[in-house]
């Protein structure tokens, strides 16, 4: 993440708010941006499996 990024994200914050909310607003930001590299590198999971996986969950 950047500084550009993270300075982004706390300007699009209300004026008053909770760090846990900017962390976890922080968090989400970092695992899209790996996420984007992950597809980038060819590194992906077909929906099948995704699907598979999420079903497992649901049990």
């Amino acid at each position: 993440m950047t500084k550009e990024t993270a300075t982004a994200a706390i300007k699009e914050m209300p004026q008053q708010f909770d760090v846990d909310e900017l962390i976890e607003k922080l968090i989400f930001i970092e695992n899209v941006e790996e996420g984007l590299k992950q597809i980038d590198e060819g590194k992906k999971i077909p929906l099948a499996d995704v699907e598979k996986i999420v079903s497992a969950w649901r049990k």
